[in-house]
C-alpha cells in the first residue's frame, strides 16, 4: 500500500543576500500539491517579503504534523536564525555558519526520512570560506555529511544531461585528479542514476577527452591514451554502454547528443557552459550518489538583482518539480 500523503520537500534558499529568498517567496505565491519546508530565518524572510510586496503567511514547521499540500501565499518555515541582518546584494561572512547550519539541518532531515528530498538555492562559496569554513560547494559538503566518497554532479535540461568527473577544482588541479579509478567510479554512479532515477535501460554514456582533439593521438596530451581510454575499455568489458574519449568541441552537436543519454565531462567548464548556453534558467542540478534526492537551480546568487523584484523562478520551479518526480512513487 503506497503512502498517499503529499511529499515533504526541504528547501534551503542559499545566500540570504542573493535572490534565493526572492525565488522562495515567488514559489510561495502558488498552490502546491506537496509540502515545502523552508530552512531559513523567518525574520529575514519577512523583511524580504515586505520589500518585494509579496504577501506570505509564515507557518512554524512541526515534524509531528503530517505533510499537507501547500496553499498559495503560505510557507512552512523551520527557524534557523541568521547571525546578522541581511542587506540584499551585500553578503556578509558572519552568516557563513547560518548557511551551513541550514544545509546540515536539511540533509540530516533527509537522512532520517523526515524530508523526501532537498532542493537548494545558490550560495557564494567565497563568502562561506571567508567565514572561516572550508566550503567548495553543495555537492562536496553534502557528500561529507552523508559519508559518501564519490558524489556525482549531473545537470539536466530538456536538451541534454551533463555529468562531471571533477567538480569545483582549479583548472591546474584537474589533470592529476583524472584517474582510472575515478572514471570507473563516476561512470558506475552515473549509470545507476540514469537507470534508477530516469528509468533508462542500459544508458549510453559519452565520455569526453581532456585535451584539445582528445589529445590528437598523444600529440596534445597523453591522458586519453594512458587513463581515459583504458578505463572506458574496462567499463565496456563489465557490460556498461560507455564510449569515448570523444573530442569535446564536437560532442554537443545535435547528432552527437542523439547517440547518448548523458555526457561525462572531465571538468566543470568543459561541459556546463554548453548546457547553460542552451538551457539557462531551465536546467536542474542533481547530485547522484547521495542516499537522498538533492536538486538545485542552474544559476548563481544574482546579487545585482536581489531584492529588486526581477528574479525569475523558472529554474527553482523545475528543481522542485524534478525533486518531486524523483522522490515520488515509482
Amino acid at each position: 500500500m503506497t503512502d498517499s500523503r503529499p511529499l515533504r520537500i526541504a528547501i534551503t534558499p542559499g545566500e540570504p543576500a542573493g535572490i534565493g529568498q526572492d525565488l522562495l517567496l515567488l514559489i510561495a505565491q502558488e498552490n502546491r500539491d506537496f509540502e515545502l519546508v523552508a530552512i531559513v530565518d523567518p525574520v529575514q524572510l519577512r523583511k524580504r517579503s515586505k520589500a518585494l510586496g509579496l504577501e506570505v503567511k509564515i507557518i512554524e514547521y512541526s515534524k509531528k504534523i503530517a505533510p499537507k499540500s501547500g496553499k498559495a501565499k503560505t510557507l512552512i518555515v523551520e527557524n534557523i536564525p541568521s547571525a546578522v541582518g541581511v542587506k540584499p546584494g551585500h553578503p556578509n561572512p558572519l552568516n557563513g555558519d547560518y548557511l551551513l547550519n541550514s544545509l546540515k539541518r536539511a540533509a540530516e532531515g533527509c537522512l532520517k526520512n523526515e524530508f523526501s528530498a532537498l532542493v537548494t538555492g545558490p550560495v557564494e562559496k567565497s563568502i562561506i570560506n571567508q567565514s572561516g569554513n572550508v566550503f567548495s560547494g553543495h555537492t562536496e559538503f553534502l557528500a561529507e555529511i552523508c559519508n559518501v566518497p564519490q558524489p556525482v554532479m549531473l545537470l539536466c535540461s530538456n536538451k541534454m544531461r551533463v555529468a562531471l568527473l571533477t567538480t569545483h577544482l582549479a583548472l591546474r588541479e584537474v589533470p592529476s585528479n583524472i584517474t582510472k579509478k575515478r572514471i570507473k567510479s563516476v561512470v558506475k554512479i552515473l549509470n545507476s542514476g540514469l537507470e534508477e532515477l530516469f528509468g533508462i535501460d542500459k544508458p549510453r554514456i559519452s565520455v569526453l577527452g581532456l585535451n584539445p582533439h582528445a589529445g590528437e593521438k598523444g600529440e596534445l596530451g597523453s591522458e586519453e591514451i594512458r587513463i581515459i581510454k583504458p578505463a572506458i575499455q574496462n567499463l565496456s568489458k563489465e557490460g556498461l554502454n560507455v564510449f569515448g574519449p570523444i573530442v569535446a568541441d564536437s560532442a554537443f552537436t545535435e547528432k552527437s547528443l542523439e547517440k547518448c543519454d548523458a555526457v561525462l565531462a572531465m571538468y566543470h567548464d568543459q561541459g556546463l557552459p554548453v548546457l547553460k548556453h542552451s538551457s539557462f534558467g531551465e536546467a536542474v542540478n542533481i547530485t547522484l550518489g547521495l542516499p537522498f534526492i538533492r536538486t538545485s537551480v542552474d544559476h548563481g546568487t544574482a546579487l545585482d538583482i536581489s531584492g529588486k523584484g526581477d528574479a525569475n523562478p523558472n529554474s527553482l520551479k523545475m528543481a522542485i518539480k524534478i525533486a518531486c518526480d524523483l522522490a515520488g512513487p515509482k
